[in-house]
């Protein structure tokens, strides 16, 4: 067993190497570098391309044929063509636009007294900062934020990296999409970079409660981390076991895992182990513990050395997510950034009434507002998988782009589907919940009950 790891504090003489000679030299190297940020374009930091082989391939192998065939197939020998309906006077539907409220604060439950000395106080946490310099981050991190078009700190990150960085305990509650990827990830490459290097070991654990999730965060990672000798594993069902006890065992610094696959690499695969871990970030706790994950988070914080830090992220504070935060975070410091119903400008959000003699005609109806209404970045959730494979062959023969992404699915049709989808080569994203905390470009969402 290697030596306890204990991060140490960043210095500016450790890192020479990323320092400029002369001030000379650093006004010269910054003009090149706004002229080489305005002359190319942002990198985008979700990448699901390097994930998932050919889909027409996996079709082959298994002499499968794919929906979209099918569908193209049937649309060449429709007889009837499909005439365009512009009556739009049933107005049977009541849409009603609607400013979504400012709710849900944080509740503090149970005896005042004992909450007040669980959690550090935050008064020291500033949810402000003009631009990614001033939170103290290295030159090979700030040069990775101007690739991916970072210009500002959103206040998760200005809040989280400072404390993050110091190796405190952080309780976070912030929406999806705020940044808050990007708030645990600089902090824990930064102290990375001061990492011994002759002994190699898994010093960080990132557990997600989805796959789709899960690959986002690596992505997300492998970029922040591209101007960086730092090595991130991913470790999820749906892919090769094989490859990925490889990749364990050569002892990535950074690890993005699914709890149960994590668990069965540590239960069966020999030389993978926790015993060196210095961070464990358990990322959207409260959907962790919704998809039934309670036992196997408990069985990894066991696993895990007592002396580490943990950072613990959640859109919703629930009593499972209290109980969970009582069990792995040590004095932690409580930081809500973002209102948990807070959402994007971008994103248009209505409500369409259907009366119950005219249920039956659910399907047109929503094909009706994803033809005329909402017509591109849309996702469209559905409360089964089998509704949501019937969407995608409906919409295939009305004319529409869509892609399905649901359970039945293998995981590289998943990823193909979330690629086409951020790609914009399809319009519409049909899914059951699945999909409810991926981060995407959507600017509508759509819930259908069929």
């Amino acid at each position: 067993m290697a030596l306890a790891f204990v991060f140490e504090t960043s210095s500016d003489e450790e890192h020479d190497d990323f320092q400029p000679e002369n001030e000379e030299e650093e006004e010269a190297e910054d003009e090149d570098e706004e002229e080489q940020l305005l002359n190319k374009k942002t990198e985008s930091p979700w990448d699901f391309a390097p994930y998932y082989e050919s889909v027409a391939e996996e079709h082959a192998r298994k002499s499968t044929t794919s929906i979209d065939f099918k569908i193209t197939k049937a649309l060449q020998n429709r007889t009837v063509p499909i005439i365009p309906n512009d009556d739009d006077s049933d107005s049977d539907s009541n849409n009603q636009e609607e400013e979504d409220r400012i709710e849900d604060e944080d509740e503090e439950t149970g005896d005042a007294v004992d909450i007040k000395s669980f959690y550090v106080p935050s008064d020291r946490a500033s949810f402000s900062a003009i631009s990614f310099i001033e939170l103290n981050l290295s030159w090979p991190l700030l040069r990775a934020c101007e690739a991916l078009g970072y210009s500002k700190p959103t206040p998760i990150q200005s809040a989280v990296i400072p404390l993050a960085m110091n190796g405190s305990d952080i309780c976070g509650s912030a929406v999806t999409g705020s940044g808050k990827t990007a708030a645990f990830a600089l902090p824990t490459l930064e102290r990375l970079l001061f990492r011994p290097r002759r002994v190699p070991a898994i010093r960080v654990l990132i557990l997600t409660p989805t796959r789709e999730l899960a690959v986002q965060v690596h992505s997300m990672i492998e970029k922040l981390a591209q101007f960086t000798d730092i090595r991130c594993c991913l470790v999820v069902g749906g892919l090769s076991t094989k490859v990925q006890e490889a990749a364990l065992r050569s002892m990535p610094d950074i690890v993005v895992a699914t709890p149960g696959r994590m668990i069965d690499h540590l239960r069966n695969s020999m030389s993978v182990d926790l015993e060196d871990l210095a961070v464990l970030i358990l990322d959207e706790a409260d959907r962790l513990l919704e998809l039934g994950f309670s036992a196997e988070i408990r069985e990894l914080v066991r696993l895990c050395p007592k002396r580490r830090q943990t950072m613990l992220f959640s859109a919703t504070m629930t009593e499972e997510v209290d109980e969970l935060i009582k069990l792995s975070l040590t004095k932690p410091s409580r930081l809500s950034a973002d209102p948990s119903k807070t959402l994007p400008q971008t994103l248009t959000q209505e409500v369409v009434r259907i009366r119950r003699m005219r249920e039956v005609n659910q399907e047109a109806v929503l094909l009706a507002l994803c033809s005329k209404t909402f017509t591109s970045k849309v996702i469209i959730f559905s409360g089964t998988k089998q509704a949501a494979h019937r969407l995608k062959i409906l919409f295939g023969l009305a004319g529409l782009k869509a892609a399905e992404l649901h359970g039945n699915l293998t995981q590289i049709q998943r990823l193909d589907a979330l690629e086409l989808f951020r790609k914009q080569q399809v319009d519409f994203l049909i899914a059951t919940d699945v999909a409810a905390r991926v981060r995407t470009n959507s600017q509508t969402y759509l819930s259908s009950s069929l």
